[in-house]
């Protein structure tokens, strides 16, 4: 991504994203990478990770959290139930930020996050199929002084609040999510777009799997028909956005 700026971000695939630094600092936002049928194989194991958010705790999301983490030793965002979760899976809890809406912390390398709402709802799975509560699924405003400010909505549903959060961060940039069936379409899309203010929108969590059916050039379509300026960047999983 340079939107002018001195950060790259990256497009893993369905929601997740790498967020590179001039400092060569990394950031991955819900690192479903793995298991991710739409994650080019050589994105699929970082070679650095300094830092993880994650929005909620379904397996898309959370996905390979618990091995980078272990790993690189990765400092890991997420809410407070899920951060007891993956204690209990041996991460370092010295390293796992477990926050709350509205609050924000410094993360690395002077990017700063602050958590928001979102609508959707949040569990894990254990290896013996028992269902583990997950807490309140979030978003994030993601801000650094190399990059537009970026708010990552998350999986959720179109809410009233995201005008507020436009009217309150003022991101530039949004990462919306446009699939449909388990959350918003690309209409919904274009709607929340408006509602933030956004200069320029990115869908995710769309094209991995068939029952995801939205596309970028739906949303494009519904905000052409509003008559808005924001503007659909589309990128393929494994580019940069431009």
């Amino acid at each position: 991504m340079s939107l002018g700026s001195l950060t790259r971000i990256t497009w893993l695939g369905h929601s997740a994203y790498q967020i590179t630094l001039r400092s060569g600092h990394v950031v991955l936002i819900d690192p479903f990478l793995s298991g991710n049928p739409s994650t080019p194989k050589h994105l699929a194991e970082p070679a650095r990770v300094d830092a993880i958010l994650l929005t909620h705790g379904h397996g898309d999301h959370v996905g390979d959290t618990v091995a980078l983490a272990k790993k690189h030793g990765a400092v890991v965002v997420t809410n407070f139930e899920i951060m007891l979760w993956l204690t209990k899976q041996g991460v370092d809890g010295t390293k796992i930020l477990g926050m709350n809406k509205g609050g924000t912390t410094e993360v690395v390398a002077g990017l700063n996050v602050t958590m928001t709402d979102a609508k959707h709802s949040s569990s894990m799975t254990e290896p013996d199929g028992t269902v583990v509560y997950g807490g309140e699924a979030a978003g994030y405003i993601v801000r650094h002084e190399e990059m537009p400010t970026l708010y990552v909505a998350g999986d959720t549903a179109l809410f009233g609040d995201m005008e507020m959060i436009g009217e309150l961060y003022q991101p530039d940039v949004a990462i919306l999510p446009i699939g449909g069936f388990y959350t918003m379409d690309p209409l919904d899309g274009a709607v929340a777009a408006q509602m933030l203010a956004v200069e320029k929108v990115i869908g995710c969590h769309y094209g991995t799997f068939p029952i995801l059916t939205g596309r970028p050039e739906e949303m494009r379509d519904a905000l052409a028909n509003m008559e808005s300026t924001t503007v659909v960047i589309e990128v393929q999983p494994g580019e940069d956005v431009p």
